[in-house]
């Protein structure tokens, strides 16, 4: 059976994140989606991890379920399935190599037990209570040594590499590879999460990533983004469980790992260089500034995903290859109705139209993945019926994002994204 799942979320104890981002809020709109295994984010937070033991339950899978108090009445269409696994993102902040390094990293753990074991340890070396991503002074190589040291079936993954701050190979505080990051531990690394700057493709290029599994995940910090990145798995039934997810991730086996659904990478807030200050943004193929410096201002630009993969990548673009799982990129569909009236994605008549489309047929998933033209011009309304073929296309324009500020996407503005290459959705 087919399986899409969103390992990267956070709640509302951490910073920037909306109020909604609570259990309920969090079912909810992963049964909108489509979403068949949902992260918890934020285990390591102590009010949180007590709400996920107040209105979860363990299924004795490695997954969690909704208690059958807290749950709701299912959506028409769509099943109540929906698991949760325990995720948490830390940041770590250090000096190595005469350098200040910061790095998040997210951890995937099989039960409550090694959650609440985790937080044990930590709670003497960071104040858990200060953000549902807490900022530790631990390496990221001392706490991938910690968290394996209490459960070695707890999975260590970098999160979202690339990004220019706070990442294994971000630009600013960075490191140029992963055994420079993690040493003699770099055997326990078998993930990266690539981020919404960039995908898979971009990744393809760097020959030492051959081996490592690439997953993309939503990092949403509000229900409405859940799953605006998400990883596709086909399991048996009765083998969807934490150990067979590791597994996966462990062997990068492409007949279980399908593909990724990515965010188109241009649309990601690092994907070009740039000074946001002085609205200054620049694609590293065309544009180079003297010493990376801004035009206006002489202050130090923000490097973007793209320039640093090319500096770090030893394949040219459009590199490829049949062992790797594959992606498709989209446009989430409320952007995509919104566009059709010439609306917000805020306002309340793309929500309403949303809400209806998804109760209807089983969720957004089904109806971007699955649909065919003929079943879309049944189904749906002309309008956006061309918008979902425009993005299964391609057929779309980026303005790119660039030093924290997400890339815009023109939906009916028709030019083909081209940036480094681009995977329609079909």
């Amino acid at each position: 059976m087919r399986i899409i799942a969103d390992f990267h979320i956070h709640s509302k104890y951490s910073r920037a994140t909306s109020k909604n981002m609570d259990l309920p809020h969090i079912s909810q709109w992963a049964k909108y989606k489509g979403i068949d295994l949902i992260g918890t984010g934020d285990f390591t937070h102590p009010l949180w991890l007590g709400q996920i033991k107040q209105e979860l339950t363990e299924d004795g899978s490695g997954f969690l379920k909704l208690k059958e108090s807290t749950i709701e009445e299912p959506i028409p269409g769509m099943g109540a399935g929906l698991r949760f696994i325990l995720t948490g993102e830390i940041s770590s902040i250090y000096t190595q190599g005469g350098k200040v390094r910061k790095v998040h990293t997210l951890i995937f753990v099989p039960n409550l037990r090694t959650a609440a074991k985790i937080n044990n340890r930590l709670t003497g070396i960071g104040n858990l209570y200060s953000d549902g991503r807490p900022i530790l002074g631990l390496s990221a190589k001392d706490l991938a040594k910690l968290i394996l040291d209490i459960n070695p079936d707890s999975l260590i993954i970098p999160a979202h590499v690339w990004t220019p701050w706070f990442s294994i190979f971000g630009s600013n505080s960075g490191f140029d590879s992963i055994e420079e990051c993690y040493g003699d531990l770099s055997k326990y690394i078998y993930s990266i999460e690539t981020g919404l700057s960039s995908d898979p493709e971009m990744n393809w290029r760097l020959s030492p990533l051959d081996q490592i599994t690439l997953i993309s995940n939503s990092d949403a910090h509000s229900p409405a983004n859940l799953g605006r990145e998400a990883n596709v798995f086909e399991i048996e039934k009765d083998k969807f469980t934490y150990n067979e997810i590791a597994d996966i991730i462990k062997t990068k086996d492409p007949k279980r790992f399908l593909y990724t659904l990515e965010f188109y990478p241009e649309e990601g807030k690092y994907h070009y260089d740039g000074h946001r200050n002085c609205h200054i943004v620049a694609n590293p193929f065309e544009t180079k500034y003297e010493n990376n410096l801004c035009p206006k201002c002489n202050k130090k630009l923000t490097i973007g995903v793209m320039n640093r993969v090319e500096k770090l990548a030893d394949r040219k673009p459009g590199y490829t290859s049949e062992n790797f799982p594959g992606s498709k990129h989209f446009v989430p569909l409320l952007e995509i109705i919104a566009a059709s009236h010439s609306l917000g994605v805020n306002s309340q008549r793309a929500i309403d139209e949303y809400l209806a489309l998804v109760g209807r047929y089983g969720g957004e998933f089904p109806i971007l993945l699955d649909m065919d033209d003929n079943q879309l011009e049944k189904s749906l309304p002309l309008k956006i019926v061309d918008g979902i073929r425009r993005v299964r296309t391609g057929n779309i324009n980026i303005e790119p994002g660039y030093d924290g500020v997400y890339g815009k996407v023109k939906v009916f503005d028709a030019k083909i994204v081209s940036s480094t290459k681009q995977t329609s959705l079909f």
